[in-house]
């Protein structure tokens, strides 16, 4: 049986400028799609071309534009209909009130983009005239107004994620602190407290993935009360993270040279963190390989 069609997805972001649009493309790219920002009007037709050539290699892709654009708001059903054809096309307009855009704009100390030489509310209004029909055609309006990065950030996440897809995705790194302190790490551990099996002659040759070192490892004194501790600790932090939209993490642990201890933990731990709501875990040692 021939496997099922996978039909691709297309947002056309765009709105008000001020309203969110960025904070949009980057939380549609966190959760896997491939998103065009600032994409000249010029080039939608033959983005058009590149979704139906790609089939199935790019199942999701997001388009952020803006009133730069000029003609494309004229042409945006025409393009949509061409969209249209194997492809579910949808419309996000992102709203604010004046007075919340304006704040915007001079936090950043930005002229509006149709400001030219008026005031921001005459860049807003003449922006607000233009983009009244197309708001009406959307299909999903935003109003940012109430919503700070984050909070918008999480609402399109809660929107747009598959079904199943991860919140947060964390790598658990093992590392040798004779070779540095990882520095993307956001939380660091070290498992110097306990015995090293570099001096057990036996095990000297192996690493933290071989059983024999896996065993002596954990029965440490100490070595389990850690473990469990640590990821009781972590419960709250990764929960947290999530609600603040923090969608990668990296939780190292630390060894004298990354082979022995580290490894081991990290693959224990590991079993307890997978099990947290909303998080993918993956595992990898960075000074394993090292003499």
């Amino acid at each position: 049986m021939a496997a099922e069609a996978v039909q691709q997805e297309m947002l056309i972001v765009t709105g008000m400028s001020g309203a969110g649009r960025s904070t949009v493309g980057n939380a549609l790219e966190d959760l896997g799609w491939y998103v065009v920002d600032n994409l000249p009007p010029q080039m939608l037709r033959p983005l058009v071309e590149l979704v139906e050539r790609a089939g199935a290699s790019l199942p999701r892709i997001a388009a952020v534009v803006d009133i730069r654009g000029g003609d494309f708001f004229s042409e945006l059903r025409e393009i949509i209909q061409a969209l249209r054809t194997g492809v579910n096309v949808r419309v996000v307009f992102l709203d604010a009130t004046d007075t919340v855009l304006v704040r915007r704009f001079e936090s950043v100390r930005r002229p509006h983009p149709l400001q030219g030489s008026g005031t921001l509310l005459d860049g807003i209004g003449d922006e607000r005239a233009r983009l009244a029909e197309l708001r009406e055609a959307s299909d999903m309006v935003i109003d940012t107004t109430d919503l700070n990065i984050h909070q918008l950030a999480n609402l399109i996440t809660e929107t747009f994620a598959e079904e199943g897809q991860a919140g947060l995705r964390v790598t658990m790194l093992s590392f040798g602190f004779k070779y540095g302190v990882p520095s993307d790490a956001d939380l660091v551990a070290d498992a110097r407290f306990l015995p090293n099996p570099f001096w057990v002659p036996e095990l000297r040759h192996l690493s933290g993935e071989d059983s024999a070192v896996s065993e002596f490892v954990l029965e440490q004194a100490g070595a389990r009360e850690f473990i469990d501790a640590y990821a009781k600790a972590l419960e709250p932090v990764l929960a947290g993270y999530q609600r603040e939209n923090k969608r990668h993490a990296t939780i190292a642990i630390g060894c004298t040279g990354g082979k022995h201890r580290s490894v081991a933990i990290i693959r224990e731990l590991r079993k307890r963190i997978e099990k947290m709501p909303g998080v993918a875990v993956s595992v990898k040692d960075r000074d394993l390989g090292r003499e």
